[in-house]
Formats: structure tokens, C-alpha cells, sequence
């Protein structure tokens, strides 16, 4: 029986909690050898060494395994200081704000023959090749073009969990915090994984129109259409500005028919043109820690190396490179509060997301907020 492999997580409250799960989930398979965080190791054994610091952590210890749930402008550092020594990283979306340091990641973890998993949990899926073979398999005809629908709700407090929240650029650093880049960055990602588009040089064109219902510099209320370079669209409406929380998902728009992709649930729904009712599908999916610890392992294929999400990052940089985010007219805008927490609602906003996904034009084209 081999050794377990060593993993040092950096990132170890919020949702980086949910990766010291992982790793103990994982059993005699790995050891959670150390952690940092300024803010406390959090609940994990007693051997595990704590480090305030990531880059300490990853100097001073010897790891097989190092994630980073770490602030954004600190990614591209952290994770070529890890692939320097030795280390095959998992990496919290959105990877790196700029194709400059996507190109200096990839290179590295060649240079390296390590790997850089980026944590798109979607993508850990059967459910996305399964909706590129209903694509490409005619059910639905010919694809007409691709979409994206997130609606969630987030609050004016959410947009000060840190210095760098609901910021585009910080201290002359790219951050890249807002709705379409960070929060609901999974539904773009599946979009382009589902299109095939992979590479930065496979986005053509991106036509933004980017909105804000709250007082942050970044986007909360967005709408795209990304061209790729063979002339396929993706139009995506994302926003965190609604009342509650849907299930995001993705669209193929065909000739006869479409396909519905809930990935956050692996559920496949085939609308086809003459049948009353959808045919569903559900999907397992493998935990992307597990997944690398396996391809650490036994050498299987990783499920979301970072080369894989260089379309994502190209599409990234526009957002932060573009114009700013158009403020959304007050008389549109609803503040309530839940729990403590205040929130603005933005009203229409769950019927214009959806008709940027069907329509496959941006609200500006539809004359929208």
C-alpha cells in the first residue's frame, strides 16, 4: 500500500471549509499535513501543521497536494511557488485575473510535469459530455447557439466580505470580483465546456453589457454574447440581483428542440420540438480533490486542467479591461432586508436573464433595464 499523499489547503474558513472536508473524507488515502489561514487552522487533527501564511506553508513543507482558496490576485503567485516545489495544486475559481498569468500558470505546471486542477466543480460531471452528445447527436436538430441563466442573491454585505470584494481592479492588481467572473463564474465555464471552447484564442468577440444595482465598482447584474472564432454564440444573463436564488443552468438552442443543463444538480432535460414534455437525465459526479488525488496517484486524466479553462480567462480580462458597469435606474431597484442582511432587488431581472439566453442578445439589444 502506497503512502498517503501530503495536502496543505491555504483558505480555510467560508467555502474553504468545504475543501478540509474533502480531505478528510478522503481517509487513509491522504493526510491533511498542514494548513494556513491568518485567521486559525478551524477544526483539523491534531497533526496537521497551521501556517498564517500561504506562501510559509508552502516553503517549509514538503506536499504532494496544495489547495488554494485564497484571494484572487494571489493565484498565479501561489500556484507557480507551488509547482516549483513539486506540488500538483487544486485552484479556487476564477484561476488567474489575465491570459498573461494563465499562459505563465500553464507553462509552469509543464515546465514542472505537475498539474493545476481549477476548481469549476461542474465540471466534474458526466452530465457536461453527456449534454455535448445530445449537442451534436440531431435530437435537437442543429445548434442555433449556446446560453447561460444564473439568478442568485447576494447582499450588500456579501460585496464587503473583503478589501478586494465587488472591486475590478485593487492597488493597480487585476481582481476580477464580479457576478459573471466570480459568483456565478461556474454557469459561464460550463457554457464554454459544453461549447468545446477551451483555448483564449477560441473567443472572438465579446460584446458586454455589464450593470450594477449595488455600489461596488464590479458587475451584479450582467448580460454577454461571446463569439467564438468558428462563429458560434454564447449569450449568458447572470445576475445576483434576484429575490431568491434558481437553479443556474445552461442552454443549447437547436433547430428542433433544446437542452436544458442544471449543473449545479447533473440534470439533462431534451425539450424536443413535438413533444410535450422533456426527457431528464441525472448524472454522477466525482469531487475535484478526489479527482486530482487519483490522477496524483495512478496517473488518470485530471478533469479540469487549467489549460482547459483558458477561454473562461480570456473572456475574464474583458470583463475587467471593459467599460464599467452602468449603474441600474433607482425606480428598478427594491432594498429589503433577511436576516440582518440587506439586499437590492432589481425588478424583471429574472425574465431579462433569460431572454439574453434565449434570444441570444445582450439587454442592451433587447432594450432591457
Amino acid at each position: 500500500m502506497s503512502d498517503p499523499l501530503r495536502i496543505g489547503i491555504a483558505g480555510v474558513h467560508g467555502h474553504g471549509r468545504s475543501h478540509v472536508e474533502a480531505a478528510l473524507s478522503l481517509g487513509d488515502a491522504v493526510d491533511l499535513a498542514a494548513v494556513a489561514d491568518p485567521r486559525g487552522p478551524g477544526e483539523v487533527p491534531s497533526t496537521t501543521r497551521h501556517f498564517a501564511d500561504a506562501a510559509a506553508m508552502i516553503a517549509d513543507e514538503s506536499l504532494d497536494i496544495v489547495v488554494l482558496s485564497t484571494p484572487i490576485p494571489t493565484h498565479a503567485e501561489l500556484t507557480i511557488a507551488a509547482l516549483g516545489r513539486g506540488s500538483h495544486v487544486l485552484l479556487e475559481k476564477p484561476p488567474v485575473p489575465s491570459v498573461s498569468d494563465h499562459h505563465a500558470v500553464v507553462d509552469a505546471a509543464t515546465a514542472s510535469a505537475r498539474t493545476v486542477q481549477v476548481g469549476f466543480q461542474s465540471l466534474g460531471s458526466d452530465g457536461v459530455q453527456a449534454t455535448v452528445d445530445a449537442a451534436a447527436s440531431g435530437v435537437i436538430g442543429d445548434v442555433v447557439h449556446y446560453g447561460a441563466v444564473g439568478l442568485w442573491s447576494r447582499s450588500e454585505e456579501y460585496w464587503r466580505r473583503a478589501p478586494w470584494a465587488g472591486h475590478r481592479v485593487l492597488d493597480g492588481r487585476l481582481v476580477a470580483d464580479g457576478a459573471v467572473t466570480n459568483p456565478l463564474a461556474h454557469a459561464l465555464m460550463t457554457a464554454l465546456a459544453i461549447a468545446g471552447a477551451e483555448h483564449p484564442d477560441a473567443v472572438a468577440d465579446v460584446d458586454l453589457d455589464l450593470r450594477r444595482a449595488n455600489d461596488i465598482a464590479a458587475d451584479d447584474t450582467s448580460s454577454l454574447v461571446v463569439t467564438l472564432a468558428d462563429g458560434r454564440r454564447i449569450a449568458a444573463g447572470l445576475a445576483v440581483t434576484a429575490p431568491r436564488r434558481h437553479e443556474p443552468y445552461v442552454l443549447v438552442r437547436g433547430t428542433r428542440g433544446h437542452l436544458v443543463y442544471h449543473y449545479t444538480l447533473d440534470l439533462l432535460h431534451v425539450f424536443r420540438d413535438g413533444s410535450a414534455l422533456p426527457r431528464t437525465y441525472e448524472f454522477a459526479r466525482r469531487g475535484l480533490l478526489a479527482d486530482l488525488v487519483a490522477h496524483a496517484s495512478t496517473g488518470t486524466p485530471a478533469a479540469v486542467p487549467i489549460a482547459r479553462t483558458g477561454a473562461f480567462t480570456g473572456i475574464l480580462e474583458a470583463v475587467v479591461s471593459g467599460p464599467e458597469p452602468l449603474p441600474i435606474a433607482a425606480s428598478l431597484i427594491t432594498r429589503v432586508q433577511h436576516d440582518a442582511e440587506w439586499f437590492r432587488l432589481v425588478d424583471g431581472v429574472g425574465d431579462a436573464v433569460e431572454r439574453v439566453a434565449w434570444e441570444g442578445r445582450t439587454f442592451r439589444g433587447l432594450g432591457l433595464l
